[in-house]
This record gives structure tokens, sequence and C-alpha cells, in this order.
């Protein structure tokens, strides 16, 4: 079992510049992989979908690819000689104009807008996508690590509450067992508060008590209970992702505890009932972080 949360981060140097890719999951229903790439590589979009696709069935990954260029060297400051130029020719200008030495220093020029910067260097789709598949790759098995170790303690608490509700089933089951003779001994005993005793025999009784105990069983609710907990591990167990399978089974657990609630008339199993609806709530907060 893996989380749908997690995150992953990989780097990977080509011709002095360094490619790094950050993937934080969060939990979905569905796949959905969110990208932000530098705007000349937008159409690596697709790409980096389909590498995380690969390795995530399920969540919203978001994916930021970045760009980090080598420190600045002689070759990459970029000067406009001609912006500078003009610059100088109209300060020159002004300072005649206005009858004034002038005082022109290149410190003054260079800070000017636009006069000093970094060379852009346009980076193409096939210069960059090897260096940022390695680092993606990276960053996907990172995040799968922290996915997988997330996932085992969801799992851990996820069967420690299953052992809960089979130990509530079995208590069920037992209880269950006793409620027709029960009833038919507090309806005996009404009838003799009530000054109309029967005979243990009587006919109008067994059919009382026969039609109480078919209102009020939960057998095939109780066995569907427990087989549930059995497919349950099973998806527990199985190596495809089944977030959403056990989504599902999570539906029908509640289904047949809620029968067993609406059924069983003992305050007792009543009282168990609850506390297995709690135990799968909180076992559905968990599936919900599943992949």
């Amino acid at each position: 079992m893996k989380s749908m949360t997690g995150f992953g981060r990989g780097e990977a140097q080509r011709a002095g510049v360094t490619w790094s890719v950050e993937c934080s999951a969060v939990n979905r229903k569905q796949l959905e992989v969110a990208v932000n790439l530098p705007r000349e590589l937008a159409e690596l979009e697709n790409a980096v979908r389909t590498e995380v696709s690969a390795t995530v069935s399920r969540g919203r990954v978001n994916v930021a690819v970045r760009k980090e260029a080598a420190a600045a060297t002689a070759d990459t400051v970029r000067v406009d000689q001609a912006l500078a130029a003009q610059y100088f020719h109209a300060m020159h200008a002004l300072a005649l104009k206005l009858d004034i030495p002038p005082q022109i220093a290149l410190a003054d020029i260079t800070r000017l807008p636009g006069v000093l910067g970094m060379a852009q260097t346009e980076t193409t789709v096939e210069e960059a996508w090897p260096a940022i598949q390695e680092a993606l790759t990276a960053a996907l098995k990172q995040l799968a690590v922290m996915r997988a170790a997330e996932g085992a303690s969801l799992r851990a608490d996820i069967e420690a509450r299953l052992r809960t509700i089979e130990a509530l089933l079995e208590s069920i089951r037992a209880k269950a067992a006793t409620v027709p003779e029960y009833q038919r001994k507090m309806l005996r005993q009404r009838l003799e508060e009530a000054g109309m005793p029967l005979p243990l025999d009587d006919e109008r009784l067994v059919k009382e008590i026969a039609l109480f105990a078919d209102r009020t069983d939960i057998s095939e609710e109780q066995s569907r209970a427990a087989s549930h907990v059995k497919q349950f591990r099973a998806y527990l167990d199985a190596d495809a992702p089944a977030g959403r399978s056990l989504d599902f089974l999570l539906q029908e657990f509640f289904r047949e505890f809620n029968t067993m609630g609406s059924k069983c008339n003992n305050a007792e199993i009543a009282h168990h009932v609850v506390t297995a609806k709690t135990e799968l709530e909180k076992i559905r907060e968990q599936v919900q972080n599943a992949e």
C-alpha cells in the first residue's frame, strides 16, 4: 500500500546548466498532474505527464521544473553598447544645453536600464529533455519511497482496526445466538405479569418467537461482513493500487453493520455495531489517502 501524499526532488546537470525537478503529491480520487515548466519548454508538458503517470496512479501531483544557469562569467554578461552610446550622447547633449560640465563616468552609464544584463541563451527541447527526464526520474523515485513509507503506516493502522472489527463480529455472533431465547423469556414474563400465562409449547408463543427470530436474524450480514474483512486483507496484500476498491468495499461494510444495527433488537449488539462503525469510519479516513 502506498500513500497519496509525498515529496521528491531530483537534479541533473548538462552544459553548465542545473535542472531541478520537484514533485509534491496530495490525495485526490483520480490522477491529476500539474506541470510548471520554463516557457520555452512548454511542449514538454505531455512528456512529463507520461513519466508521472507511469509511476503514480492516483492523487494530485505538482511537478515544478527549474533551470539554474552556472555562475556568471565574462561570456554570460551582455553589454548593449549601442544603448550605452545613446545614453552617453543624450547626457552629453543635456550637459551642453544646461551649460554644465559633462562629467559622465562609466559607472553612471552601466547603471542605466538595459545597458548591462545576463545573456539569455535559449535552451531547445532536445537539449533540455535528457537532463529534465533524469531529474524527474530521481524526484519520482524519492516520491515513491516516501509514499511507500507512509503507506506502510496506513496499512498498520488499518490492519489493527480490522482485528478490532473481527473481535466485535465474534462478540455479535455469540450474543445474537442468545437473542431469541432471551426474547422468549421476556415475552412469557410479560404475559405472566399481565395474568395471561402460556405454556412453553403454546402454538401462539412458538409462532411469535419464530417470527421474532426471523426478523432479528443477522447471520447473513455477519457472514458478508466476515467476507469483507477477508477481501479487505486481499486488497491490502495486492501489488496493484487498491484505494478505489477499498473505498467501495467500505461502503458495503457500512451497509452490513447498518442492517445489523436495525435488526438486532439488542442493546449489547447495538453497542458493538456502533463501535465497529466508528472503526470503519477511521479506516475510511486512512483509505482516503491510499493510492
